[in-house]
């Protein structure tokens, strides 16, 4: 039976016992002392995420969601892995704490790392801010970007973190094929926008960094006062990659309107000090290495990718072991993603 010095306030639902946790890191980390309290963080859809406090220690616990999952999916392994290699670098990164591969803490493998105070923005129309701090948002995001990309990754341990070259092909091939056995079959513009891309690949450059896979406002941290970034979060779909496609990724935030996962299409961006998307593209090719041209494809690509992302979320949500209580809502964007893929594809 836990002690009052043991555990001290839990929030939200856990779906591990906390007392557990609580004694493997008396033994895993030094300085362990006093209650521990849990607070699970609201939000995301991919791997369930805590914040796990003590005296003197404030820590994130990120977490394989329980149930049934993909097996390329959920490689929280991965995540601490990429963490661990940039934390020797100038991109901005929580410092990863510990990984454990075992199910018998928490009931799947799970990291610790360091809990950085800053700025989160759900919606890219950063309501309360100036227009002059919305600028400096963005492209403190680009600023962000072009670090990431800037990264020799074998300089950093990870020449093997994914197959170099024919990325998008093989990424295409990925996604098709996630999609193509998923349960979901009622969003026929993804049927249509397989055949799309795979007639409008670009050919290999051979261009390689650490992609990020899901670089978007959403999963940056910035400082509590400065449009700086001080902690890109959620790797769990990085790997090897075409800069290009963390770039196409960003660039959605134009192509959304706010009521689809909180894009700006359709706002008026001059007046809300948001820079255009050429200027955001420019202002990330000043900074990085050379990326190539930022092509329709790339962001048709990226709109297909978060549909079928979008697609897993809705398909676990019904298996009841999504990270979000509201994956089915979320679930249901899909179609409105793979709508937007559709009409740039046919405008290009």
């Amino acid at each position: 039976m836990a002690g009052s010095d043991e555990i001290g306030t839990i929030t939200g639902t856990l779906d591990f016992d906390p007392l557990r946790l609580r004694r493997f890191l008396s033994d895993a980390l030094e300085g362990v002392q006093g209650p521990m309290s849990v607070e699970r963080i609201g939000g995301g859809q991919s791997n369930p995420t805590y914040f796990v406090s003590l005296p003197g220690q404030r820590l994130v616990l990120r977490k394989r969601p329980a149930g049934p999952t993909l097996p390329s999916a959920h490689a929280v392994d991965r995540e601490y892995r990429v963490l661990n290699a940039l934390a020797t670098t100038d991109v901005p990164v929580p410092r990863p704490l510990l990984f454990h591969a075992e199910p018998d803490v928490v009931g799947t493998p799970f990291y610790l790392m360091e809990r950085l105070d800053g700025r989160v923005f759900d919606q890219c129309a950063l309501p309360g801010l100036t227009p002059p701090e919305r600028r400096g948002i963005y492209l403190g995001m680009a600023d962000a970007l072009a670090r990431l990309h800037a990264v020799d990754p074998e300089a950093v341990g990870l020449g093997d973190y994914g197959r170099p070259g024919s990325y998008f092909s093989r990424q295409l091939a990925r996604w098709s094929r996630q999609w193509r056995e998923s349960p979901t079959d009622d969003i026929p513009a993804l049927d249509e926008l397989v055949a799309w891309l795979e007639g409008h690949l670009p050919p290999d450059d051979g261009r390689v960094a650490i992609a990020h896979g899901d670089f978007r406002l959403g999963n940056l941290l910035f400082h509590p006062s400065e449009p700086r970034v001080i902690g890109i979060l959620d790797w769990e779909l990085s790997t090897l990659g075409h800069p290009l496609a963390d770039l196409g990724f960003c660039c959605m935030t134009w192509h959304t309107a706010p009521d689809e996962y909180g894009g700006i299409l359709g706002l008026d961006h001059a007046a809300l000090g948001i820079p255009s998307v050429d200027e955001f593209v420019q202002r990330y090719q000043q900074q990085a290495k050379p990326a190539g041209e930022l092509q329709p494809f790339h962001v048709v690509f990226a709109l297909f990718r978060f549909a079928v992302i979008f697609v897993g979320i809705a398909d676990r949500a019904r298996q009841g072991n999504a990270a979000g209580s509201n994956a089915g809502e979320i679930g249901r964007l899909a179609g409105n993603f793979a709508g937007r893929a559709l009409d740039l594809a046919r405008a290009s």
